[in-house]
């Protein structure tokens, strides 16, 4: 027995220090640059993220699309059901085409501009005119049979049609990538698979390719994060118990955060890549965190979690066709009173709140 204790003590260290850098606390108050908020996502992160940019505009600098179509997709033929319009027209409408495939099949990112306008007036999303000096990114892998690049192309048309010049929105679809976010870390999956945890070496540092684009030159990104990844309860920020939205989230907060203003950025995983399913893994191997490190930049990870019965959500999406409503009329998932959209919204509004003492 005395031989065994000191590997029973080493294995409690062990234990004790991988968890030492992930705290759970409340999500503190930081007095983030409310004027410096950006948004992105992967999937159906992607689809919120172009959202969330367009319902709140007015709070936000920026968004990041990676394999996400515009926003209020699923709204796009009426004759379907919002869910039907994302199962198809939202990811691959001719997946089941064998002779022919239109134009006509796909979203028209210039009538759901317009609709987006419409729905402006009637005070249902912020004015579109806030977008105007707003910076996107938009990526789509070209082996990505999820959500096909035709499908991205009308989110590039959306912000184009909104009024965004080409040196604001950056777009690159020339990565033989499969469905996946993509990074330069050899030990991801390769470039070109689609397949768990959705995140591909396709020798791309897209987290500091999108922030840069964003915010302007950044350095480098820091070898190894310093800062606090603290997991939170999120249940503070939502009422309805039909959001699918986890208990907890995480926040990435820098060092040098606690005692300046930093920017805010907030990462949304795709479908089966919350911390339900794949623990940290976004978290920590999207390259997020390292390029905050070092650019006085919050990053907040919001998480939804799959649920089987009311709502109906088996892959733990982000909303973008109305499950949030049970999938019945009437549908706001595209507007700010959606209740994901409201509770990311209370978190930035946490966020950058007069600082408070991290507990």
């Amino acid at each position: 027995m005395r031989s065994r204790m000191p590997l029973i003590l080493a294995g409690f260290i062990i234990l004790v220090t991988s968890y030492a850098h992930a705290i759970e606390t409340r999500l503190p108050a930081m007095n983030a640059q409310a004027e410096q908020t950006s948004v992105s996502g992967l999937s159906s992160g992607a689809y919120m993220a172009a959202q969330f940019h367009v319902a709140y505009s007015e709070k936000l600098v920026g968004a990041g699309i990676v394999a996400g179509g515009p926003w209020n997709c699923a709204s796009t033929f009426s004759f379907m059901s919002p869910l039907t319009n994302a199962l198809t027209t939202c990811m691959d409408p001719c997946k089941y085409s064998w002779f022919i495939c239109p134009s006509a099949f796909f979203p028209d990112g210039d009538e759901l501009a317009n609709f987006a306008k419409e729905s402006a007036e009637a005070a249902l999303i912020d004015a579109p005119t806030n977008l105007l000096d707003d910076k996107v990114y938009i990526f789509s892998g070209q082996n990505d049979k999820t959500v096909v690049t035709k499908v991205v192309d009308s989110t590039f048309d959306f912000y184009q049609s909104i009024g965004l010049s080409d040196n604001q929105i950056f777009y690159n679809k020339s990565v033989n990538a499969g469905h996946a976010f993509i990074t330069n870390d050899a030990e991801d999956s390769a470039c070109d698979v689609t397949q768990s945890p959705y995140i591909n070496n396709c020798n791309i540092p897209q987290a500091l390719r999108m922030l840069t684009h964003f915010y302007g030159e950044l350095n480098e990104p820091a070898a190894t994060p310093g800062g606090d990844l603290l997991r939170f309860n999120q249940r503070a920020f939502f009422e309805s118990d039909i959001t699918s939205m986890d208990d907890d989230a995480y926040v990435y907060i820098p060092q040098s955060c606690k005692t300046q203003q930093c920017r805010l950025h907030v990462a949304l995983h795709g479908c089966r890549q919350g911390i339900s399913v794949i623990n940290t893994t976004y978290i920590e191997q999207t390259g997020y965190m390292e390029v905050a490190d070092s650019n006085n930049i919050i990053v907040l990870y919001p998480q939804v979690k799959a649920s089987h019965v009311n709502p109906v959500n088996p892959r733990g999406c982000w909303d973008f066709w109305g499950y949030t409503s049970n999938n019945l009329p009437p549908f706001n998932y595209a507007y700010k009173k959606a209740p994901q959209m409201q509770a990311i919204n209370r978190m930035i509004e946490r966020l950058i709140s007069p600082i408070e003492n991290i507990k």
